[in-house]
């Protein structure tokens, strides 16, 4: 989920031309940032960083549920206020790093569970934000009123997982499922801004900003087929 983008130029007041060559970019970046991260991914399984990693997070692991949502909202942050391209690209690039290492764990855990978890996740991920997209583009609904929403669920979400680490309980099932609806909502936010609110020289903060809420609902989607295992 991506800061308020409200500027005096959005990319709605552009030709459709222009508009239209605006949003495939953006979306051509997020697929571009999704094969980059399995890029780095499979790079961190070969080399057995991975597996080296793995156990020192997930011995704390709800620090790095934490950790995983912080990145994403301050890649984000930095990436809307830095002005030139070459940073929002060094801050995006930074950005899959740093998630290609908070998923490692998870993933390698996976992994050794059963690969078609890592797989069924991937697809449902896949078809869900493709619907979630399609919802937005045909329409053409401004989803901007979700921000209100969605910035207290993040902090309602934070401070469950603070509560969890002082008090000790677990965070289950739902609070899975929940946060899958909270990453879905902040899909369809971040899409229609891309279509609506961003100005197009902000192309790259815009696809990191969805990227960013696809990977959150890749998270808990692989979560949620783990809890079942």
């Amino acid at each position: 989920m991506s800061d308020n983008v409200n500027y005096l130029s959005p990319v709605a007041s552009l030709a459709v031309e222009d508009r239209s060559a605006f949003i495939w970019k953006c979306y051509a970046h997020v697929v571009g940032a999704i094969v980059a991260f399995a890029a780095v991914e499979v790079y961190l399984f070969q080399s057995g960083i991975a597996e080296r990693i793995a156990l020192p997070m997930l011995n704390n692991w709800l620090l790095v549920l934490g950790a995983f949502m912080l990145a994403g909202w301050g890649a984000t942050h930095v990436a809307h206020r830095v002005q030139s391209i070459q940073a929002q690209y060094a801050a995006f690039a930074v950005f899959i790093v740093v998630e290609a290492l908070i998923f490692a764990p998870m993933l390698f855990i996976a992994a050794a569970m059963s690969p078609d978890i890592i797989d069924s996740a991937v697809g449902v991920t896949i078809m869900g934000s493709v619907g979630l997209i399609g919802v937005a583009m045909i329409t053409r609904k401004d989803f901007s009123f979700l921000r209100g929403l969605l910035v207290w669920g993040g902090i309602l979400a934070l401070v469950g997982i603070v509560a969890s680490l002082i008090f000790g309980f677990q965070m289950g099932t739902w609070f899975s499922v929940a946060m899958i609806g909270f990453a879905g909502a902040a899909v369809l936010y971040d899409t229609s801004n891309i279509m609506h609110h961003y100005p197009a020289d902000k192309y790259v903060a815009a696809s990191m900003a969805l990227f960013a809420s696809i990977a959150l609902m890749f998270w808990y989607i692989l979560r949620l087929f783990m809890s079942r295992d």
